[in-house]
């Protein structure tokens, strides 16, 4: 069974969806944030898994159901985080992130084996999942992030290594507030959608 790993920051005032700023203010924000990791957390608990982890910048808050391990982000570039989350396993492992609160248990659910990978390509051009069936931090270190061609990119490494890509949906993350209103659409019963609903509103008092 595979390891599920999150990759986030805790949800503080000024460190978490900065770009949603304007139109909301930073606790604002941190609140998306928040929410949008509840979600994530939620629905990685839901799906089946031998290891739930949470690899946190920050300390860990009452949003964190039970039955996740936490271990620390190390310090360095995006790429060398993703690299020492998936060097914290053994076996198949699929990493995500806090951007997607649409994402659900059956998203997760992926079986790899041997000689495989998955990808979750990103509206944006990056990625939202990864998945090894053998994880090799040395896959993602030097991949360029945080770019239109991140998930191109990455792709081309893991072909490159020789492996079998299996492609996920293709998601929208949470950046800015018009990708806010398209994924709350997507889950509106989620907490992420509750929580833009109650901002919103306040706003345009």
């Amino acid at each position: 069974m595979t390891t599920l790993l999150v990759i986030a920051k805790e949800p503080r005032p000024g460190r978490v969806k900065t770009r949603l700023t304007p139109p909301f203010s930073p606790r604002e924000a941190a609140d998306l944030a928040r929410a949008a990791l509840a979600d994530t957390l939620y629905a990685v608990a839901a799906a089946p898994a031998s290891r739930r982890v949470l690899v946190l910048d920050g300390a860990p808050g009452p949003w964190l159901p039970p039955g996740f391990e936490v271990v620390p982000q190390c310090p360095g570039s995006l790429d060398e985080r993703l690299a020492d989350a998936f060097a914290h396993c053994r076996g198949p492992a699929l990493l995500i992130g806090m951007d997607t609160p649409q994402v659900t248990p059956e998203l997760l659910t992926v079986d790899l084996a041997a000689g495989e990978a998955c990808l979750g390509p990103a509206e944006d051009g990056g990625f939202w999942a990864l998945g090894l069936a053998e994880p090799d931090p040395e896959l993602l270190r030097g991949v360029p992030m945080s770019t239109p061609l991140t998930g191109a990119a990455q792709r081309a490494r893991l072909v490159a290594a020789g492996l079998r890509v299996r492609e996920l949906p293709r998601l929208r993350d949470v950046d800015v507030a018009a990708d806010a209103r398209a994924v709350a659409a997507l889950a509106p019963h989620g907490r992420f959608a509750a929580c833009l609903a109650r901002h919103t509103s306040a706003t345009s008092r």
